[in-house]
C-alpha cells in the first residue's frame, strides 16, 4: 500500500511540473471516453500560467472554446455535448505544444460504478451465467475506465486508468454488476454507456470520504476508528476519496452506483451517519445532485450478533435522502458466501432503478416494499408498506419472521397475514412498542411484492393507540 501511494504522490509532482511546460490533460480524457451527452461538459487540464487552451470538437459543428490557464497552470472550459453518439474527435491545443487529439470519443451516459468486492468482482472471477455473457460481451457503446487500487493522504489531481470498449477480454476484468448496468441502459436507450469503476475490495465507507468531511465531526472520526486492520484493503480515512475518486471530480457523470457496507458491519451504530456523509460529500464536490443508488448487502452468516441485519436497515434508512434508491439483494444472495455470484440481477436491478426514476422511461415497479408505519386498526396491529402491490408470502400460508417487542425490546414471534397488501399482526405482547421483520443476519425474505421484489428486513416504531 505504501509503495502505491509513493508511486502516486511521485505521478503528480511529474504532472504538476511537466503542466508549467506543456499542455496536459487528466488521464480521465483519453481515447474512447464517453462523455455526457446533452450537458455541458467540464473539461481541464494544466498549461503554462497564462496560456490560452483551445478546444474544438467535431460534434461542435466548428465553434472554439478557450480557457486561460491561471497562476498553478490549471484551466478548465465547460463544452456542450449533444444528443451523440458518435465516434467524435476532440482537438486540445495551445501555442507552445503540440495538438493533443481524443479519438473514438462517445456522448451518452456516464456512471460511477464504486463500493468494494461486490462491486468489484468480476464476471472473470466467476459469476451465475458469466460464460455466455462473457462471449457476448463485444459492443462498441459499452466503454469501461478502470481506477486502480491506490491511496493518498492528500487529494490528488490525476489518477491512474484507460478508457476501453467492451469486448470479452475487459468485460471479464470490469465489474460485473456494472457491466450489466451498461448493458440494460444500452439496450433500453439505445445509446453509449460509460462506466467509471473505482472500487476496493473490503473497503470500509470511511476511506471514501473526503477529509474536510471530517473537520468539526467527531462522530464520523469515532466511527473511522472502530475499523479494524484487515489485510484486504486500508482503514485510513479518505485515502481512497484522495486517490480514486478525488482525481474524477467533477468529469460529469449521470449518477452513482454502490455496493458496500459488509466491512462496516463492525460499526454499525455509526453507519448511518458515514453513508449519509459520504453520500452528501460526494454531491457536494461534484456541486450536482446526481442520483445515488445503491445495493443493500445479502444476508451472511456473520459470525455473531445482528449487525449484518443492522446494516440492511441502516441503508433502508438511508433511502430518506433526495434522489437515492435501493437494489434488493437479499432474495437472491448466498448465505455461506458474502460474495454471492448473482450478479447479472444486481446490475439489471440497478438498470432498472435508474430508468425508473432517473430516465422515466420505465413504467413499472423496481423497489420492494418498504415499510411506512405500524398502527392498530379496528383489525389488529397492521403495518403498511410502499410498493405493496400484490404483497404476498412464498411459501407457508402465514409468515413467521414477524417480531414484535414492548417497552423491555424483548422481541417475541409474532403470528402474520396478508390482507389487501397490508400485513396485519396478532401481537404476543399486551403493549407492542417496536416490529421487526427479519431480523437476523441470515434472515431471508418470504413476503414479495407484484415485481418479485422481497420485503426488506427493517425495525420500526408502532403507533400509539
Amino acid at each position: 500500500m505504501k509503495i502505491r501511494h509513493y508511486l502516486l504522490v511521485l505521478l503528480g509532482c511529474v504532472c504538476f511540473a511537466s503542466a508549467k511546460a506543456q499542455l496536459k490533460l487528466p488521464i480521465i480524457f483519453n481515447d474512447n471516453m464517453v462523455l455526457q451527452r446533452n450537458s455541458e461538459v467540464p473539461v481541464w487540464g494544466w498549461a503554462t500560467p497564462g496560456e490560452q487552451v483551445n478546444i474544438t470538437a467535431t460534434w461542435t459543428t466548428g465553434n472554439a472554446y478557450t480557457a486561460a490557464a491561471d497562476e498553478d497552470g490549471k484551466w478548465m472550459v465547460r463544452i456542450p455535448t449533444t444528443e451523440g453518439p458518435g465516434p467524435y474527435e476532440m482537438i486540445i491545443k495551445d501555442s507552445q505544444s503540440p495538438a493533443d487529439t481524443l479519438s473514438n470519443v462517445m456522448l451518452g451516459e456516464v456512471w460511477l460504478a464504486s463500493g468494494q468486492s461486490n462491486m468489484e468482482w468480476s464476471a472473470g472471477a466467476g459469476i451465475k451465467g458469466g460464460e455466455p455473457e462473457i462471449k457476448r460481451a463485444t459492443n462498441p457503446q459499452i466503454r469501461f475506465f478502470k481506477v486502480p487500487h491506490l491511496t493518498a493522504d492528500e487529494e490528488q489531481q490525476d489518477t491512474q486508468g484507460v478508457w476501453q470498449e467492451s469486448i470479452p477480454e475487459t468485460m471479464k476484468e470490469f465489474s460485473a454488476v456494472a457491466y450489466f448496468f451498461a448493458k440494460k441502459i444500452n439496450e433500453q436507450l439505445g445509446v453509449p454507456v460509460g462506466v467509471i469503476g473505482s472500487y476496493w475490495g473490503g473497503s470500509p465507507a470511511e476511506i471514501w470520504i473526503p477529509q474536510s468531511s471530517f473537520i468539526k465531526d467527531t462522530l464520523l472520526t469515532e466511527s473511522a476508528s472502530k475499523i479494524k486492520e484487515q489485510p484486504w484493503s486500508p482503514i485510513k480515512p479518505s485515502v481512497a476519496y484522495n486517490a480514486m475518486v478525488a482525481p474524477l471530480v467533477p468529469y460529469d457523470i449521470a449518477g452513482v452506483l454502490w455496493y458496500q457496507g459488509e466491512t462496516n458491519a463492525q460499526n454499525v451504530e455509526y453507519y448511518e451517519h458515514t453513508f449519509t456523509s459520504l453520500i452528501n460529500s460526494w454531491r457536494k464536490k461534484w456541486d450536482k445532485d446526481f442520483p445515488f443508488y445503491y445495493a443493500q448487502i445479502a444476508p451472511y452468516n456473520y459470525e455473531e450478533g445482528n449487525d449484518g441485519v443492522g446494516i440492511r436497515d441502516v441503508q433502508r434508512r438511508v433511502l430518506h435522502l433526495p434522489a437515492t434508491g435501493m437494489v434488493m439483494t437479499s432474495d437472491i444472495g448466498n448465505i455461506n458466501d458474502i460474495h454471492h455470484r448473482n450478479k447479472i440481477d444486481v446490475g439489471e436491478r440497478f438498470a432498472n432503478l435508474a430508468l425508473a426514476k432517473y430516465y422515466k422511461t420505465l413504467d413499472q415497479t423496481v423497489e420492494g416494499p418498504l415499510p411506512i408505519e405500524a398502527k392498530y386498526t379496528a383489525k389488529g396491529l397492521e403495518v403498511h408498506f410502499k410498493n405493496n402491490k400484490d404483497l404476498q408470502v412464498r411459501g407457508p400460508m402465514r409468515s413467521m419472521q414477524f417480531e414484535v417487542a414492548g417497552e423491555d425490546m424483548v422481541f417475541k414471534t409474532a403470528m402474520a397475514r396478508v390482507e389487501d397488501d397490508i400485513v396485519v399482526l396478532q401481537s404476543p405482547v399486551a403493549t407492542p412498542k417496536y416490529v421487526r421483520y427479519a431480523w437476523k443476519n441470515t434472515a431471508e425474505p418470504d413476503i414479495f411484492n407484484a415485481a418479485g421484489l422481497p420485503l426488506t428486513s427493517f425495525m420500526i416504531g408502532v403507533e400509539k393507540k
